[in-house]
């Protein structure tokens, strides 16, 4: 484990592989995702606040996982759900990001044709 953020032990598991290449509960439900999120505790994969499901999150207030990262192509930056900001963070086991050949939003063959009306809708008023 290694603690970039100087504020000790901040439970980074740099050794822990990704639990996959999609969201788990996505994947497990038939259902899809915007982008995706790895914890950095235990490398669940899990969909972004985005998506419909917002399983990234779910899976931080249930598990006090407290960082992720993004598991985007070309994306390296980390997300402290305590602080609610962006944070510092080592270079995870790899794979660092889901496969390029992987659409956003994904995976190919779940993604209904009208998703972005979908996505936005479920955003509401506030956004």
């Amino acid at each position: 484990m290694s603690d970039t953020t100087g504020a000790g032990d901040t439970g980074i598991h740099q050794d822990v592989p990704p639990s996959g290449t999609g969201c788990v509960e996505c994947d497990r439900d038939g259902s899809w995702w915007v982008h995706l999120r790895r914890c950095a505790t235990c490398g669940h994969i899990g969909c972004c606040d985005d998506s419909i499901n917002r399983h990234a999150t779910a899976h931080a207030e249930q598990t006090g996982h407290r960082y992720i990262q993004s598991f985007e192509p070309g994306e390296d930056w980390f997300w402290d759900y305590s602080a609610q900001q962006f944070a510092d963070g080592p270079r995870l086991a790899p794979p660092t990001s889901r496969p390029d050949s992987q659409p956003v939003p994904g995976p190919a063959g779940r993604v209904p044709g009208n998703w972005l009306e979908i996505v936005q809708a479920e955003e509401g008023p506030h956004s």
